[in-house]
């Protein structure tokens, strides 16, 4: 049986923190009703035992206080302990709850397992045990995690990454997926699907890409970049070239694309073809046009190379997208 603890603090978002214990509590019953023993041993912890007050009409009783918890002598795959995500800024949040995060770094040093729900995953980054390990979180802040930790190999587009004893989940209720995926990891296929379906929760552990906001990666002091932006995307229509942006700012094309990588970390074609992905995916969306129409409106001319770009950017054809975020 494997030991999980979720760790309770005020700041925490109640979905984040109520949703795991009920998945994991479920999975216990529904192992139990097959004649298999339980796979969890779910227990609320915190820095002190007794009920938690959350910054809302709520409070956890937690049984446990992190004190009282030690790791397992058994070491790896023994106990894990569960993040839940917070509303607040990491400035209100993480000082506060500094001894939360040294004790998540020494119980992963000992052998114990870690996982983050959305932005729990600040307090793995803070702990230092995320360098050099993959790492997601809400698309919201992943620019800021970058600049606050950049030894972590952050992948905004994964709604789950596993590595080293280290789980992290993407943004919001997408991070569900990963309790769903620790479900399927320790207990089966079978018994992930049977707790998915009882959720109805659909099972996406490729990307979250089709959830980011796309703002323009324009928070940066390259004036000449900032009208190379502004001119793709007012011409996202148009079959424009990477050749015909470096004309506009005249500029050389290698040099444009050394500047834009430089200013945007993404090359013009890129971001060319992102600005053209995120229109395209409002349209999907929200309205009932063709996807051959769209293509065209969006600047491409040939279907397969328009499902082509807006596969690699999403994780989905146009019509799956349509499909699971269109309007009914």
């Amino acid at each position: 049986m494997k030991n999980i603890y979720i760790l309770i603090y005020p700041d925490v978002v109640l979905s984040s923190a109520a949703a795991p214990l009920d998945i994991l509590t479920r999975t216990n019953e529904i192992l139990m009703a097959a004649g298999s023993p339980p796979a969890f041993n779910v227990r609320l912890v915190s820095d002190q035992s007794g009920d938690i007050h959350l910054n809302n009409p709520v409070h956890f009783n937690c049984e446990n206080s992190v004190a009282e918890i030690t790791p397992s002598a058994d070491g790896h795959h023994q106990q894990l302990i569960l993040i839940p995500a917070f509303e607040k800024t990491w400035e209100t949040v993480l000082p506060k709850n500094s001894s939360l995060v040294e004790w998540i770094r020494e119980h992963y040093v000992a052998g114990t397992e870690v996982a983050s729900l959305c932005k729990g995953a600040y307090f793995l980054a803070e702990a230092g045990i995320l360098n050099g390990q993959p790492c997601t979180s809400h698309w919201g802040v992943i620019d800021d995690m970058k600049q606050r930790y950049p030894e972590v190999d952050f992948q905004p587009d994964s709604v789950i990454t596993d590595q080293n004893g280290i789980y992290t989940g993407g943004g919001a209720f997408s991070s569900l997926n990963l309790v769903l995926y620790l479900v399927e990891k320790f207990c089966g296929h079978e018994v992930g699907i049977m707790v998915s379906k009882n959720f109805s929760i659909h099972r996406d552990h490729i990307s979250q890409a089709h959830f980011s906001v796309f703002r323009g990666l324009n928070q940066h002091a390259d004036q000449v970049i900032l009208n190379a932006q502004t001119f793709i995307e007012t011409h996202y229509s148009k079959d424009i070239s990477v050749e015909q942006v470096a004309c506009h700012v005249n500029m050389s094309k290698r040099n444009l694309i050394r500047r834009f990588k430089l200013a945007t970390q993404n090359t013009p074609l890129e971001y060319i073809q992102r600005v053209k992905v995120e229109v395209a995916k409002k349209a999907l969306e929200n309205g009932s046009q063709s996807i051959q129409n769209l293509m065209y409106d969006v600047g491409y001319n040939d279907n397969k190379t328009f499902r082509t770009v807006f596969k690699r950017m999403t994780g989905v054809t146009p019509q799956e997208y349509r499909n699971k975020y269109g309007r009914q």
